[in-house]
Order: structure tokens, then C-alpha cells, then sequence
């Protein structure tokens, strides 16, 4: 089993993804991101490419240090506030179709249009 953080909506593995059948190789020089599994947020490209430029920056800052559970779960923890920031700002939004609601990063934003 490969090192892994697992937030809500971050996924971090050390393993790489085998091709052929879509299962993890344990690795220590690459790791494998997995943004919002569960589909429980929209995301726009600009968005998502944004998680994987953090992800990517994050990963930069640990440079020379040791692959280690503690430096993994860091990393996955610091991108579940930088998605928490998107939310907040409204890059991405809550999918209101998720088979189970759960607003753990905060009450969805109602932009009232009628008092305008």
C-alpha cells in the first residue's frame, strides 16, 4: 500500500497509475493526485488547472526533504484550504445533485437576483 493523504476532496498517492488496468505501483519519486473523487463539486478547467499549479508549488517547497506520511498529508491538507478558497470565492461551486449534500467547507452562497 502507497503512502497516501486523503482529505474530502484531495486524494494524494506515492504510486503512479499502471495503464493497463487502472491499478496503483507504489512509487517514491512520483505522486498521483485525485481531485474531488466523489464528484461532490463543479469544476471548471480554470479551476482545476489552478488545484494542480498549487499541488505542483506545494510539492516544490519539499524538494530534497523525505517522501514521508507527515509531508504528504501537509500537502494534501494545504490544497483541501486552497479548494475551500475557490469555494468561497466562486471558481468552483457546490454540485447540488451529489447523491448525499454535505456542505463541509460552508453554507453554499444564494446570490439573490431579484432585489437588483
Amino acid at each position: 500500500m502507497p503512502l497516501k493523504s486523503t482529505t474530502r476532496h484531495i486524494q494524494i498517492y506515492a504510486a503512479i497509475i499502471e495503464e493497463q488496468n487502472d491499478e496503483l505501483i507504489d512509487s517514491e519519486n512520483m505522486l498521483t493526485l485525485d481531485v474531488d473523487p466523489d464528484n461532490e463539486l463543479n469544476w471548471t478547467e480554470a479551476a482545476l488547472q489552478k488545484v494542480y499549479r498549487k499541488f505542483d508549488l506545494l510539492v516544490a517547497d519539499y524538494k530534497g526533504a523525505d517522501l514521508t506520511d507527515y509531508n504528504l498529508r501537509r500537502i494534501g491538507s494545504d490544497l483541501e484550504h486552497f479548494v475551500r478558497s475557490l469555494l468561497q470565492e466562486g471558481e468552483v461551486t457546490y454540485n447540488l445533485n451529489h447523491r448525499s449534500l454535505n456542505y463541509s467547507m460552508g453554507l453554499p452562497q444564494i446570490i439573490n437576483t431579484e432585489a437588483q
